[in-house]
């Protein structure tokens, strides 16, 4: 699955587009590169995104083409 969907579905961020937009700017980081929209996530990819000062690091779980709002958070773990 894109990197961008997978985003989306996961609800790690809001809207395809903004996760699509992070991607080109450089703000979305899989296992320490910087990748773009098209990259294909797979189990135990350790994401990074930086929103601003902030930046949130989760390790993938699993990959759905579809989740529900209370299964989304069982696709990925966050990692301090």
């Amino acid at each position: 699955m894109r990197i961008d969907k997978y985003l989306k579905v996961s609800r790690l961020i809001k809207r395809r587009t903004v996760a699509n937009e992070a991607c080109d700017n450089g703000r979305i980081f899989v296992n320490g590169k910087v990748v773009k929209a098209s990259y294909d996530v797979k189990p135990g990819d350790i994401i990074e995104i930086h929103f601003g000062e902030r930046v949130l690091k989760t390790e993938v779980l699993t990959i759905s083409e579809h989740a529900k709002k209370a299964d989304a958070p069982a696709m990925y773990r966050e990692i301090t």
